[in-house]
């Protein structure tokens, strides 16, 4: 399981090191996608293949499923961690999260996301105040 939050810098080559707590969990390919907020996601295989099969099973026919299907596998990339632990974030999933040196990696559950650490921030802040109204809307998914 992926829980925490961490703090890293993003090197001028675009490499940015994986929390070790996360990079055995993540076999030796994992894959790194365009998601909400402004933020990436990065998963396991496992964990790709069951969201891939759920966008493909995503009727054609309306607009915001093939939106957002081309959203997620557009940005997807495969990664692999090197010997020091890193990762290459390509620029057009730097542009898109906003990544240019700070950033924060914050757990998940089967899954990570990879934020500008600014941009974490103000999620943070925006989402504090709101956070009892968003835990009391979930007991309409029996939580």
């Amino acid at each position: 399981m992926f829980m925490g939050e961490y703090s890293h810098t993003l090197d001028i080559k675009g490499r940015l090191i994986i929390p070790a707590k996360f990079r055995n969990q993540l076999g030796e390919k994992f894959i790194v996608t365009r998601w909400m907020e402004h933020a990436l996601r990065a998963m396991p295989m496992p964990v790709w293949e069951k969201l891939e099969k759920q966008l493909n099973a995503l009727p054609l026919g309306k607009k915001e499923a093939r939106q957002f299907k081309r959203f997620v596998m557009a940005g997807a990339m495969e990664a692999e961690i090197d010997k020091q632990g890193r990762i290459i974030i390509p620029s057009n999933l730097k542009d898109y999260a906003g990544l240019e040196k700070s950033v924060t990696v914050t757990g998940s559950g089967d899954s990570f996301e990879i934020w500008s650490s600014e941009n974490w921030h103000d999620y943070t802040l925006a989402t504090a105040d709101d956070f009892d109204e968003i835990a009391e809307g979930l007991v309409d998914f029996d939580f």
